[in-house]
């Protein structure tokens, strides 16, 4: 996953025949082999396998790694990591944007030290009137 100097930081693992339905609240870091469907928060990092499915209307982590789906808007205090293989539908916001070759994306992104309030959506059209301005 990705490396940070944490010792004690707790994994969450979602096996590859295993489905969650709900919200889900992770203290430390997380692996998804399975499927989620619903709102994902995660103190720490958060990695989707090849096999996972994140489908809800929020994920908010610090690291994300995405090799499998992801259909959420996308809060990432860190890194978002989009692989070859990775499928990611939703509007992002994340410190930093990492997008191999063969990805597939459908969303507006916003990187950098972004401020955003909960429940505050992020709209196109402010971003590219802040880029003409």
């Amino acid at each position: 996953m990705f490396s940070r100097n944490r010792s004690n930081v707790s994994l969450t693992y979602l096996a590859a025949n295993s489905e969650f339905q709900g919200d889900l609240h992770v203290e430390g870091n997380l692996r998804v082999d399975g499927i989620v469907h619903g709102n994902v928060e995660v103190r720490g990092d958060v990695e989707i396998s090849s096999t996972g499915l994140i489908e809800g209307d929020e994920l908010r982590a610090h690291n994300l790694l995405v090799h499998g789906v992801l259909k959420a808007r996308v809060i990432a205090e860190g890194r978002l990591i989009l692989s070859r293989t990775a499928r990611l539908e939703g509007d992002v916001v994340a410190n930093a944007l990492d997008i191999e070759a063969g990805a597939f994306y459908v969303g507006y992104i916003e990187t950098g030290e972004a401020k955003v309030l909960p429940g505050v959506q992020v709209r196109p059209e402010l971003i590219a009137s802040r880029e003409d301005g």
